[in-house]
């Protein structure tokens, strides 16, 4: 991605080594309690069930390698791609879209969803409306996950960015309502769903992102096999040899990296409704 000298977005927390917040840009979150958890093959449910009250702490002053700045001001600079891109379909549609923040950090991270482990990978959480990332994950996107790349990078920003989306246009709430309402295995098929079609959404910033030139060769490319490579069925393969289907919560390899090229080409909001088909079809 031609990223250099682009506009960095103003709305990233710097919470790396304990720090309680230095911010990059600013901005404020209500307190609803859901996380959506993006990018891992476990059941989000259990992962919010594994979040622990915040205890005090020390904080300790931070300085990350030249490599770890640069990541810094790439992702900075995705985000930013991201507000413009909203900013404007939502405009078209007569709404108005709030930035969300995003919080880098190290090691653990507190949020109105509860403390978070770098194990966690890249999560949003309405309750703020904040996109939390380790910088550490990216590494193992390229080395465990076989994914390198920035665009690939930029795809994981573009797709929890796709869940603040989805908070925005209430779809997060109403997934939500469905929680104690559906046995384990159909709220799981929804939150394929939902994962699906934010997927798309990161899609559809990287369609908007191609129409500005910033693509550079083999860009899409990265995107497609970071979606693939993080796909409900590859996960649980590598980690426990099979694949139960039934516990799928972000839909398989090959639907990840279809949904988001169907966005890709799209450009769309509206055709990103994967909740009114088939879930055979999705």
């Amino acid at each position: 991605m031609d990223w250099k000298g682009r506009r960095k977005s103003t709305n990233v927390e710097d919470r790396r080594g304990g720090n309680s917040g230095k911010m990059v840009g600013g901005g404020i979150g209500t307190i609803i309690i859901i996380i959506i958890v993006a990018l891992l093959g476990g059941n989000p449910t259990d992962l919010i069930e594994n979040l622990q009250p915040a205890a005090p702490g020390i904080e300790e002053s931070y300085e990350g390698t030249a490599e770890e700045e640069e990541m810094v001001e790439f992702v900075s600079v995705v985000l930013a791609e991201t507000e413009n891109v909203w900013v404007e379909l939502f405009r078209e549609q007569g709404w108005t879209y709030k930035y969300p923040n995003l919080v880098i950090y190290s090691g653990r991270v507190e949020s109105a969803c509860g403390v978070a482990g770098a194990s966690t990978g890249p999560f949003y959480c309405s309750g703020d409306e904040k996109v939390y990332i380790d910088l550490s994950f990216f590494e193992d996107l390229q080395k465990n996950f076989k994914a390198p790349g920035d665009f690939a990078v930029a795809y994981v920003i573009a797709h929890e960015v796709g869940h603040h989306v989805q908070n925005q246009l209430g779809i997060l709430g109403q997934v939500n309502d469905l929680r104690s309402k559906l046995s384990s295995t159909d709220f799981n098929r929804v939150m394929v769903r939902l994962e699906l079609q934010a997927d798309y959404f990161a899609g559809v910033w990287a369609h908007y992102v191609h129409r500005l030139d910033l693509l550079e060769e083999g860009d899409l490319e990265e995107a497609l096999i970071a979606a693939a490579a993080v796909g409900d069925d590859r996960l649980q393969k590598q980690g426990q040899g099979y694949v139960v289907p039934d516990s799928f919560t972000h839909g398989t390899s090959e639907q990840r990296a279809r949904w988001f090229k169907k966005g890709f080409i799209s450009g769309t909001i509206e055709d990103g409704d994967t909740f009114s088909m088939d879930y055979e079809d999705l």
